[in-house]
């Protein structure tokens, strides 16, 4: 892990404090999460605790201390996702993926993550893989949704 990618970002932002979500922001589009060694060097960097980088790294959803699949999928657990059924739409991708919540699948292609709103109400129940959502989602579609990820990726390799 090359750190010295960060230090354009750092020189930047030098010791502004309110620079620091987008120091991590840029920071985990580097790396793709946040490791320990990545929240010291920023701090270091910055002039600020680590534990005080930690702290924002880990209060904010959008990053990630641990290495992700290569597809993220949020389901949302929101009010209008729990009431059209997100408890069996999350049965069935941790059973179609093998996963539990946060792990990557054994194929390194997906990681699944509840969310406690995604702001789709109207598609309930609604997940995202990065930047798309899928709503209407009953057990079937959404394997179809997950093999439909999974064979484009596929076309990509």
């Amino acid at each position: 892990m090359d750190l010295k990618q960060l230090d354009p970002i750092l020189q930047t932002a030098g010791q502004d404090e309110g620079q620091l979500i987008a120091v991590l922001q840029q920071a985990q589009e580097i790396f793709g999460y946040l490791p320990k060694e990545v929240i010291e060097y920023i701090g270091k960097g910055m002039g600020l605790a680590s534990g005080k980088v930690m702290g924002v790294a880990t209060f904010y959803s959008m990053f990630r201390t641990k290495p992700i699949g290569k597809n993220l999928v949020m389901l949302c657990q929101g009010t209008a996702c729990h009431v059209n059924g997100s408890g069996e739409i999350e049965e069935a991708i941790k059973t179609h993926l093998g996963v539990e919540e946060g792990e990557i699948s054994a194929d390194g292609l997906f990681t699944y993550n509840n969310m406690a709103c995604l702001g789709c109400c109207s598609l309930a129940p609604v997940m995202m893989v990065g930047n798309k959502a899928y709503g209407g989602l009953c057990k079937k579609k959404v394997v179809q949704d997950l093999d439909g990820i999974k064979q484009k990726e596929g076309a990509k390799q």
